[in-house]
């Protein structure tokens, strides 16, 4: 089954699939959700992210390369007005098989949602997608001009969209060359769209629960106008909010490796009040869904994970959990990262998933944290997505073997993604091929009660900081 693409665009109005950004965590997760429900693997995501590109020409000729590459990618900014959300929203739910669910799994980018979701055998919908549009003489170290450039970009997308809020989001450390050419808008819900009415109202069965999944970090954000905010980095960065100065080693070494200048370096503002990071869910869109729960007579539950790390041990124990349950013997974990995730895969083979969000230091190290904690497993394998950028902030790859080597009998660190570590991203449909490799262990339990799961997210993760409600 290759991405349903559909609402091809019509009078020059751009496409969905044009608009959401390929690079974006919730587009492959979006992806990897759909195909497991509709039980098949992510063979055919075979696209490179585009820091990946060009690696063998030299550098200043391959920033050029890219940054026409990016542009051709994004979204032009005479059309940034033309994007319509709701086209967005049916296109997302079109790529769910039209059957009834038992459930539904809603909110923010995260490969553990994609998991439960899939162990429950119902639809992850995102509260959000994000898009990148043409910056044509943008500047990685012009912060300061990008929030200009955003608020123009803003002014055009937000009015015909009166459903949506953007975070728009300025990160050398985590988007490297691609920040001086194309900015990062994060459009999110306000209100459940009426696609996502519409899907489920036809698919939900008559008062089916449903879990909303809400990333609680914290970041300082600028509030730059009527529904648009900004932030200069992200918590996936794996650099601190103090980092982003023109004093700052680390971070001038980011902007070194990206073609910017530390002495040139412009912010909009030292310091910004604190407030939620890009990929949570906003408050009204909450308001919105809680709302239609109810006129449906179904329950809605809550899970705010404080870092992703949190869900992502939960999750993994909670597989365990109920893998053995079904007389399996759980000991065997597969450690994924970004978009090299497979979740039919992991079913098939009966596998224990933890998700790291990205190869940052911090993020690796809780990966190990959590392994060093929990019952041996028998195998582990590991596959470590390449950033495609080089800093101080990303796990080496000893710190990846450190991971691979909880496991007992088996301790696999994929060589493909190793070869090219930390420069060359590899496709999502690696996970596949190394998870094609695993034993089968059929048949899949049987699918997992809501209940269940929140019993299960709330042992192993309220000592994490997860609030489960």
């Amino acid at each position: 089954m290759r991405e349903k693409t559909g609402w091809l665009a019509t009078g020059g109005v751009p496409a969905p699939q044009q608009i959401v950004s390929p690079d974006s965590h919730s587009r492959v997760l979006l992806a990897a959700a759909a195909r497991a429900l509709h039980g098949r693997d992510c063979d055919d995501l075979r696209y490179l992210p585009t820091l990946s590109r060009f690696r063998s020409t030299p550098e200043p000729l391959r920033r050029a390369a890219l940054a026409r590459a990016a542009a051709r990618a994004a979204v032009a900014p005479d059309r940034v007005g033309d994007v319509d959300a709701d086209r967005i929203a049916q296109w997302v739910v079109e790529q769910y098989p039209q059957r009834w669910y038992p459930g539904v799994v809603v909110g923010s980018p995260h490969g553990g949602a994609v998991h439960l979701a899939t162990a429950m055998g119902v639809p992850w919908l995102p509260s959000e997608f994000e898009m990148a549009v043409h910056w044509p003489h943008g500047s990685v170290d012009d912060a300061a001009g990008a929030l200009v450039y955003g608020g123009t970009m803003a002014d055009r997308f937000l009015p015909p969209n009166p459903a949506l809020a953007v975070r728009q989001v300025h990160d050398p450390a985590g988007r490297g060359h691609l920040v001086g050419c194309t900015i990062t808008l994060v459009a999110r819900w306000r209100r459940l769209p009426d696609p996502y009415r519409r899907f489920l109202g036809a698919c939900l069965a008559p008062a089916a629960p449903m879990l909303m999944l809400r990333d609680a970090r914290t970041w300082p954000v600028l509030d730059a106008g009527t529904r648009h905010s900004f932030q200069v980095g992200a918590p996936a960065s794996g650099l601190d909010p103090d980092d982003y100065v023109p004093g700052s080693e680390r971070f001038g070494q980011v902007l070194r490796h990206t073609g910017g200048d530390r002495a040139r370096w412009r912010a909009p503002a030292l310091a910004c009040p604190t407030g939620f990071a890009e990929h949570s869910v906003e408050p009204a869109f909450e308001e919105s869904l809680r709302g239609w729960a109810e006129a449906a007579g179904s329950a809605l539950h809550r899970v705010l994970f404080p870092r992703p790390e949190a869900l992502s041990a939960a999750t993994a124990d909670l597989y365990r959990g109920w893998l053995r349950a079904a007389g399996k013997t759980g000991n065997r974990c597969v450690v994924e990262c970004g978009r090299l995730i497979d979740p039919w895969q992991v079913v098939r083979a009966g596998m224990v998933p933890y998700w790291c969000e990205n190869a940052a230091r911090r993020t690796v190290a809780a990966a190990e944290w959590w392994l060093a904690g929990s019952a041996a497993f028998s195998s582990v394998d590991v596959l470590p997505e390449p950033p495609g950028l080089e800093s101080e902030a990303v796990a080496g790859l000893a710190q990846w073997r450190a991971v691979a080597s909880f496991g007992r009998r088996r301790a696999a660190l994929d060589r493909v993604a190793v070869r090219g570590y930390p420069g060359s991203p590899v496709p999502t449909r690696r996970a596949t091929e190394v998870l094609r490799g695993q034993p089968y262990d059929l048949p899949r339990p049987a699918p997992l009660p809501l209940p269940a799961a929140l019993a299960g997210l709330r042992d192993s993760g309220t000592p994490l900081g997860l609030l489960v409600c």
